[in-house]
């Protein structure tokens, strides 16, 4: 109308002819999907959602205080709603936790969402990987390291990176590195790759807490030589997920083309407890750790904080993220 001074264009005819066929997104996946290394001192390795489900994983009931053992492909788990807080997924108790908690790198695959992007000019690939733990946070203060306990530790951890493919190239564009609660869009020609015919880009998880970064180093969460660590290295600790990938949903493929979607990915709960504790309290006995000229510094830190780094909290799975219909954060 004359009150709108832009001109704007409307696809009215939406089209998704040229995003790829089956055998194509395979062949996407074979060029492009990454290879994820771990730090050499990482302890809370990557698992498969089949071998979670075989280590005793148990569904918790808030309503009547039940709980129940997950199937082994998760059929029996709640579908669909929304994170009500009625149900959450724990680990057994004992020495099977902790082995849990460690994850399980010879099992563990990628989990692969393709939809169509940018008026399906663009395939988006979400390579979803899932941790059983996500390991405490560790502080730089000056030349002082820290571990920081309980803070920044949970059951469960779903980081993912996501690659934008062309659809008229083929090519690789550039790909998202979920970062904590947001990410960056890194262009193709400033990635890493490996030294393969097909080329596949390079993923380094963040020590602990598996925060995905295009290269090795140290990036600090914080500012003027304080905050919080993320360490990534390059080691023998890797998943090639050009190899190790299951394809869990491709909806624009249709009905009859695309792969079925697997039980899990339906559960829209919680993929951990909730466990609260005094904040204020774990902040103080780490503070208490380190000389007192440095105490101000870190307590500034610790108070910046977002609030879910505090107490423990599982994540929801894939679906239940904003990215999953949408667009990733800028």
């Amino acid at each position: 109308t004359s009150s709108v001074p832009i001109a704007c264009l409307k696809n009215s005819m939406f089209s998704i002819s040229s995003m790829p066929s089956l055998p194509q997104l395979k062949t996407l996946i074979s060029n492009h999907s990454p290879t994820i290394f771990f730090h050499p001192e990482e302890l809370y390795f990557p698992g498969s959602i089949s071998w979670l489900f075989t280590k005793g994983v148990l569904l918790h009931a808030k309503k009547d205080e039940r709980t129940m053992l997950v199937s082994s492909d998760g059929s029996n788990l709640p579908m669909g709603g929304t994170d009500d807080d009625e149900y959450w997924i724990d680990f057994p108790s004992g020495n099977n936790k902790d082995e849990i908690k460690k994850g399980n790198l010879s099992t563990a695959q990628v989990y692969i969402h393709a939809k169509p992007m940018l008026g399906a000019t663009f395939t988006d690939i979400a390579v979803w990987i899932y941790y059983p733990f996500n390991g405490p946070a560790t502080a730089k203060v000056e030349l002082l390291d820290l571990k920081l306990g309980k803070i920044g530790e949970h059951i469960s951890d779903w980081e993912h990176v996501t690659l934008r493919i062309n659809n008229f190239t083929g090519d690789l564009d550039k790909v998202f590195f979920s970062q904590h609660s947001g990410g960056v869009w890194v262009d193709a020609i400033d990635l890493e790759y490996n030294d393969n015919e097909a080329g596949n880009c390079v993923v380094y998880s963040a020590k602990s807490n598996h925060s995905a970064y295009p290269h090795p180093g140290l990036v600090l969460q914080g500012d003027r030589g304080v905050g919080l660590r993320n360490d990534t290295s390059r080691s023998n600790f890797f998943l090639n997920s050009r190899d190790n990938y299951q394809i869990v949903s491709a909806n624009y493929l249709g009905i009859e083309l695309a792969p079925e979607e697997p039980p899990w990915l339906q559960y829209m709960r919680k993929w951990g407890p909730k466990v609260e504790y005094d904040s204020e309290e774990e902040i103080e006995k780490v503070i208490k750790k380190i000389p007192f000229f440095l105490r101000s510094k870190l307590r500034a830190l610790l108070h910046r904080l977002p609030n879910e780094v505090f107490g423990e909290e599982g994540p929801t799975g894939p679906k239940q993220k904003s990215s999953w219909e949408g667009d990733e954060t800028r």
